[in-house]
């Protein structure tokens, strides 16, 4: 069961600012119209899992964006707003069991997404997959998307696209030893 990270990052790491703003990400001009291959990969997964603060970012977008199902990791919200409600679910516990009982519900592929949430599949070396997008800005100090707390992972390049905008994505592999 693949686990896949979809971001952005800015040049030198961060996936927002400090308070959390993804304005420089929303303020991108894109006068080709270009999704960067979202629509693509959001057809290769089942259900999204995303942190609280990921999810209430989300929610100030206005429009709910996504078509698969969402499931909100968080220990603190007890309920989600009306007009989502049909949309998400609130999940918690251990990760690696989590994932498992998604699995049993038919949710095989996960799109794992914001900082904290991350992070922590990365700790549990529990994501299969990153796709990055680099923005080119520099915005100096923020929210890193990697936090430092794990031991080293071994990742295989797949693919670099890069776009007339000036992003750079790129797609990587995780590398499993076969007794792992």
């Amino acid at each position: 069961m693949p686990n896949f990270v979809y971001i952005a990052t800015s040049i030198d790491g961060y996936i927002a600012r400090e308070d959390g703003s993804i304005d420089w990400l929303t303020d991108l001009p894109n006068p080709a119209g270009s999704d960067y291959g979202y629509s693509e990969f959001i057809e290769r997964v089942d259900g999204i899992v995303m942190g609280r603060k990921t999810f209430h970012s989300v929610l100030g977008l206005g429009e709910w964006p996504y078509s698969k199902r969402v499931f909100v990791l968080s220990n603190t919200l007890k309920k989600l707003p009306a007009t989502v409600s049909a949309k998400a679910e609130i999940v918690n516990g251990a990760l690696d069991e989590l994932v498992e009982a998604l699995k049993s519900r038919g949710f095989e592929n996960l799109y794992i997404d914001g900082g904290k949430t991350v992070q922590s599949f990365l700790k549990d070396d529990m994501i299969d997959e990153l796709i990055i997008t680099r923005i080119p800005v520099i915005l100096g100090r923020g929210i890193p998307l990697f936090d430092g707390t794990r031991s080293e992972l071994t990742f295989r390049h797949l693919q670099t696209d890069v776009y007339d905008s000036g992003l750079v994505k790129t797609r990587y592999a995780r590398v499993r030893s076969p007794e792992s």
